[in-house]
């Protein structure tokens, strides 16, 4: 039987939607059924996810008049648009018209393909998120933003576009890897450090809980993250502004992702370590105290995550892929740093020297 812990709104006007956080969500088709507006499905996951969750989620959609599985390859190197024409063959050869809806059922890679795909096909179809990873969960499946990856960066090619619902089931992370365990906290902690003081001391205080997955510290992460994400994105959809703030972390750790390889670190790692760059040099600027910058290098360590960027990683390199990200506009390169704990800033000033001195 499912239990619905939390349901959260995200407020965008007509594009609002609900994001339910619950126990067992995958089986209740009621839950699932009144968003799909007509009488075709296409399923998306890929080849790890697929074997344990999609009979659940295919039998909570019932009988349709059309339901297409799409079975993508796992991993964020496939998150490219060969990858996304896999979806479109299998759409179009099947004949989905314009009342299908897409339902992505995997982790970050599979949400923001799948979404893109929707915002594509026919110029828009419905789609829903069911995330299964704690990072999806708390960061990609809601707020809109689809896309594929390129060669020269990440998430370049993409689109905003809202689902009709996310459908967030705590108990996927009972089967979920250690290490992506970890990776989905560093999404957790980002929201304490940008706008929500209380939230990152309670990070601090129950982390143990978290990492032992306890199921109701989960769910409490689970919707302070939420909540915390929803706000921010329904006063700033298409990050015109406030929004920016999500991204701390992520121009240092989209850099460590490009050079890698996609797949090689995982994104919420290069998201701890570029969050703990980020403290560094708003430390330097003398904003952040530096006993908190070894708090947070303690706290992302406990969580078994990077502290430190790749070591064959040079500024050089760093810098130069830092000004090809989709957050440099008009040959300006804006970062989010932090002026305390809770309170993030958004600053276009930082030099090359500062990012030298820092990455050295």
């Amino acid at each position: 039987m499912s239990v619905v812990m939390h349901t959260l709104h995200v407020d965008l006007d007509e594009r609002s939607y609900p994001v339910y956080i619950g126990r067992d969500l995958f089986d209740d088709s009621s839950l699932l059924g009144k968003h799909i507006a007509g009488a075709q499905v296409v399923l998306v996951s890929n080849d790890t996810v697929a074997p344990v969750y999609l009979d659940r989620v295919r039998a909570a959609v019932g009988e349709r008049q059309l339901i297409t599985e799409v079975i993508l390859p796992d991993g964020e190197q496939f998150k490219t648009l060969d990858t996304l024409a896999q979806i479109f063959d299998q759409v179009m050869a099947d004949r989905h018209n314009r009342s299908t809806t897409f339902i992505a059922v995997g982790g970050g890679v599979i949400g923001d393909i799948t979404g893109f795909a929707a915002a594509c096909y026919q110029r828009g179809v419905h789609f829903i998120q069911i995330p299964t990873t704690l990072l999806a969960q708390v960061d990609s499946s809601v707020g809109g933003k689809t896309a594929v990856n390129h060669p020269l960066g990440k998430n370049m090619i993409g689109a905003f576009y809202q689902p009709q619902a996310v459908l967030i089931d705590t108990q996927t992370l009972h089967t979920l890897p250690a290490r992506e365990l970890s990776a989905g906290l560093a999404e957790v902690v980002k929201y304490g450090l940008i706008c929500d003081e209380p939230f990152y001391r309670w990070l601090q205080a129950d982390m143990p809980k978290l990492l032992a997955r306890e199921e109701s510290a989960l769910a409490e992460a689970i919707e302070r993250s939420c909540a915390n994400k929803a706000r921010v994105v329904a006063a700033d959809e298409r990050e015109a502004g406030l929004r920016a703030i999500l991204n701390l972390g992520h121009t240092f750790g989209h850099a460590i992702e490009t050079a890698q390889g996609y797949g090689s670190w995982l994104h919420g790692e290069a998201v701890a370590a570029g969050m703990l760059l980020a403290a560094q040099l708003s430390a330097n600027r003398g904003w952040l105290a530096a006993e908190e910058v070894g708090a947070l290098q303690r706290l992302l360590a406990s969580m078994q995550l990077p502290v430190e960027p790749p070591a064959a990683m040079s500024p050089e390199t760093f810098i130069d892929l830092m000004g090809r990200d989709k957050k440099v506009i008009d040959g300006r390169l804006r970062l989010v740093l932090l002026r305390a704990i809770g309170e993030a800033a958004i600053v276009d000033d930082v030099s090359e020297d500062e990012l030298s001195t820092l990455l050295r």
